[in-house]
This record gives structure tokens, C-alpha cells and sequence, in this order.
């Protein structure tokens, strides 16, 4: 069997939302999903809003994202998606000279300092030499891993 390597892309929605004040309005949406290909991307995109969006919409951009992992949280205050920055700092053994790679993650926080802490505590358990250069909110909504839908085959409330 095959083993799947997870490519994670960014997908831009676009439809007419009800206000909170009734009146419709056009928006964009990005979202991220995890698929194999442009074309899995968009068929999951498709299905995943499907399920939140009753009106039509329209898939008007996706493309790769940079993310080398992205962090979930599991608290239901971690409404956000961070893009940070983290350098990954090693010694050149024929130089002794200090080298820096950038590494780009996604991380799902409630606020600017839950997000550092989110890095903190995965990159704490590591023995990786790290500092974080940049952290910033971004627009993204959601994130839809493989294996996790929107559908799910629970009973709604009034079945059970």
C-alpha cells in the first residue's frame, strides 16, 4: 500500500454571507486542506463548505502552502491560524560557523501569546536549537487534516 504524503494547500472561497445586520455580502475565505493534488484539494474544499455554506460558491484560488507542519490546539478558545517563522540553528562542522534555516508553521491559537506558547511546548520536547523570528495572524478560517470531515457519520441531536 501506498503511503500518503501530506501536501497542505491553501484554498480561497468565495459566496454571499448573511450578516449579523441580515444584508448579504460578497466575502472571501481561505481555508487550508490537506490532499495529494490540486484537483483532491478542490474536491475537498468543495465538500468540506458544502457542509457549512448553503448558498452556491465559487473555488477562486488555490495553491500550495509553505507549511512545514501545522499545531493544533484543542482548546475551543483557539479560534486563529499564526504563520510563524521558526530558525533552526546548527554548527557547521568544516567551519564552526553557525548556520540558520527558516521553517514556516501554521499554528491554531486564541491569541498572539497562546501561539508562542503552542510553538513552545512542541518545540520544547525536541532537542532542536530553534528561535522563533515571526509570528503573525493570518486570514485563514479553518484547517481540514485527512481523515477529518465535516461529515460525520454521528446522528444529529434530535436521533439520539
Amino acid at each position: 500500500m501506498r503511503s500518503r504524503t501530506a501536501e497542505w494547500f491553501e484554498c480561497k472561497i468565495r459566496y454571499e454571507k448573511v450578516m449579523e445586520d441580515g444584508m448579504q455580502k460578497r466575502v472571501n475565505e481561505n481555508y487550508v486542506v490537506d490532499a495529494l493534488s490540486f484537483s483532491e484539494a478542490e474536491e475537498r474544499i468543495i465538500e468540506e463548505m458544502s457542509s457549512y455554506i448553503s448558498g452556491e460558491f465559487d473555488v477562486v484560488d488555490i495553491k500550495k502552502a509553505t507549511y512545514k507542519e501545522i499545531f493544533f490546539a484543542d482548546q475551543d478558545m483557539a479560534d486563529k491560524w499564526y504563520k510563524a517563522k521558526l530558525q533552526f540553528i546548527t554548527i557547521d562542522e568544516k567551519t564552526d560557523k553557525e548556520k540558520r534555516s527558516t521553517v514556516s508553521y501554521l499554528v491554531n491559537a486564541g491569541s498572539f501569546n497562546g501561539s508562542v506558547k503552542n510553538i513552545e511546548e512542541v518545540m520544547g520536547g525536541t532537542m532542536i536549537d530553534y528561535v522563533i523570528s515571526a509570528v503573525n495572524e493570518t486570514t485563514i478560517m479553518d484547517v481540514y487534516e485527512h481523515g477529518k470531515s465535516a461529515k460525520t457519520d454521528d446522528k444529529p441531536e434530535y436521533e439520539q
